[in-house]
């Protein structure tokens, strides 16, 4: 299925050649794989993505949010944003609400998103597969698809996940993850904040309620290995707010989950044989330990990804280094922060739950978050995104 309105939709072929040699493959065709894409192709470079779903951006799983500081260069948000956040609303179990106002952002719909990224990889020169998994990546750098295509490309583009088939080739697989569920609710009355609710019933995560116009996303996270008190939580939730008279008690749509890396960023570059490899987006580890924010890291980094592997291919043979260094720059430090105050969320060390309190100095909007002398602006702007 092609990305409806998608122009050069012939690049959005399921068929291939016996073997084909491109000069980037990027694996996965989410914001990083379709800005990886995009940037390399720009610049001149023959690119080949697969993206194993037959449709980009289906399912959604993902709380839809990005910040109102987050922009891509000659992008438009018609049809996209559907609807503006002014401020955060943050319920610590039973205790009063806590207002922030400086957490401004955008509602999207997050398949118009992606498939707006895949059609301007598209239109930029990048050759699209969908629903075309791959099925082996061998150590010399050739990828062998579902399909049937042998590909040998030059160089490689992790893009895939959490869960990356290409990053656990190189060794670099996300270990520690939160599992999340979500579903689509009716709202009984407009609204501007997105809604944070911690407790300890929520162990490493949290609950949100976004809303998206006259509807919202409603959604709990917890660490993995508790993953089957997703169902019951989400469910209790809605319970809840439907008793508040916040959201319709009728029963919800759209129900999906996925995985959130947790466990810090990887180190995005490796090889297989004479093919360099890099990753790019949850593949990286590149999600928000506390927050579990991914989309804006996940086009920042697709996109240098694409630049680092059009400069490599040009003769700068630092350029992979330099990606590597890039994202030290941008990300480590908030994440380092977010990793400290990740323990808060989580209880004690002998995993006692957590207390209202910790739970409060755990979370971005608490100026405890903030408090020691490290903080700084660099650091606060990475994690503006929320739940995203």
């Amino acid at each position: 299925m092609v990305p409806v309105g998608a122009p050069a939709a012939a690049r959005f072929s399921p068929e291939a050649q016996p073997e084909q040699r491109p000069e980037l493959l990027v694996v996965g065709l989410g914001p990083a794989g379709a800005s990886a894409a995009a940037a390399a192709a720009s610049k001149g470079c023959r690119v080949l993505a697969v993206e194993r779903r037959g449709c980009v951006g289906e399912p959604v799983q993902c709380a839809e949010f990005v910040s109102s500081a987050f922009s891509i260069e000659g992008f438009s948000w018609e049809g996209i944003a559907t609807q503006r956040i002014v401020r955060m609303v943050t319920a610590v179990q039973a205790a009063q609400s806590r207002v922030s106002e400086d957490f401004r952002g955008r509602m999207i719909c997050r398949s118009a998103f992606d498939q707006a990224l895949a059609r301007r990889a598209a239109a930029d020169g990048a050759r699209i597969l969908l629903g075309v998994a791959v099925r082996e990546v061998h150590a010399d750098g050739g990828v062998r698809l579902s399909n049937g295509a042998l590909i040998r490309p030059r160089a490689l583009v992790g893009a895939d996940g959490p869960r990356s088939r290409v990053g656990a080739v190189i060794g670099r697989s996300n270990l520690q993850l939160v599992a999340a569920r979500q579903f689509t609710v009716g709202l009984l009355h407009p609204y501007e904040a997105t809604d944070i609710f911690l407790s300890p019933a929520y162990p490493g995560g949290y609950a949100w309620l976004f809303p998206k116009g006259s509807a919202a996303n409603l959604g709990v996270g917890v660490e993995f290995h508790l993953r089957d008190r997703l169902k019951p939580l989400l469910r209790d939730l809605h319970t809840r707010l439907a008793a508040d008279a916040r959201v319709q008690a009728s029963p919800p749509s759209s129900m999906t989950g996925g995985l959130i890396p947790v466990g810090g960023r990887l180190r995005a570059i490796g090889a297989l044989g004479a093919v360099p490899v890099l990753l790019a987006g949850d593949a990286a580890g590149l999600t928000h330990p506390v927050t579990g924010a991914g989309i804006e890291a996940a086009v920042y980094s697709g996109t240098l990804a694409g630049n680092a592997v059009a400069s490599w291919l040009a003769g700068h043979g630092n350029a992979l280094h330099e990606y590597e260094s890039d994202l030290s720059d941008l990300y480590d430090p908030a994440y380092r922060r977010a990793l400290l105050r990740r323990r808060e969320l989580r209880g004690g060390l002998g995993r006692e739950a957590a207390t209202a309190e910790a739970l409060w100095r755990g979370w971005i909007a608490s100026p405890e978050y903030w408090s020691d002398a490290a903080a700084g602006t660099a650091d606060r702007c990475q994690v503006r995104a929320g739940a995203a």
